[in-house]
């Protein structure tokens, strides 16, 4: 299992759930994402994120920097096909 650290200090909303989601694409079932961010909005777009994807959050701790997210990443890469 790996873990891939993000800093997202000093983004602003949508930034940081952005820069998450496209992370995700970047790990293998099983890894872990650390995401640290600033931005006070993503204690809710996260987890919200998260609900979308269905990658699990494993803990969010809150200090004096801002929130630290650790995700699992449990969903298969979402394939987007075109329609005919």
């Amino acid at each position: 299992m790996n873990t891939m650290k993000l800093d997202l200090s000093g983004l602003k909303c949508p930034l940081p759930a952005l820069k998450t989601r496209k992370a995700l694409t970047f790990i293998e079932q099983g890894d872990r994402l650390e995401v640290h961010c600033t931005d006070p909005l993503s204690a809710i777009d996260i987890p919200n994120l998260l609900n979308e994807t269905g990658d699990r959050l494993e803990s969010t701790d809150r200090d004096e920097n801002g929130n630290v997210f650790l995700i699992i990443k449990t969903s298969a890469p979402v394939v987007k096909r075109k329609r005919p």
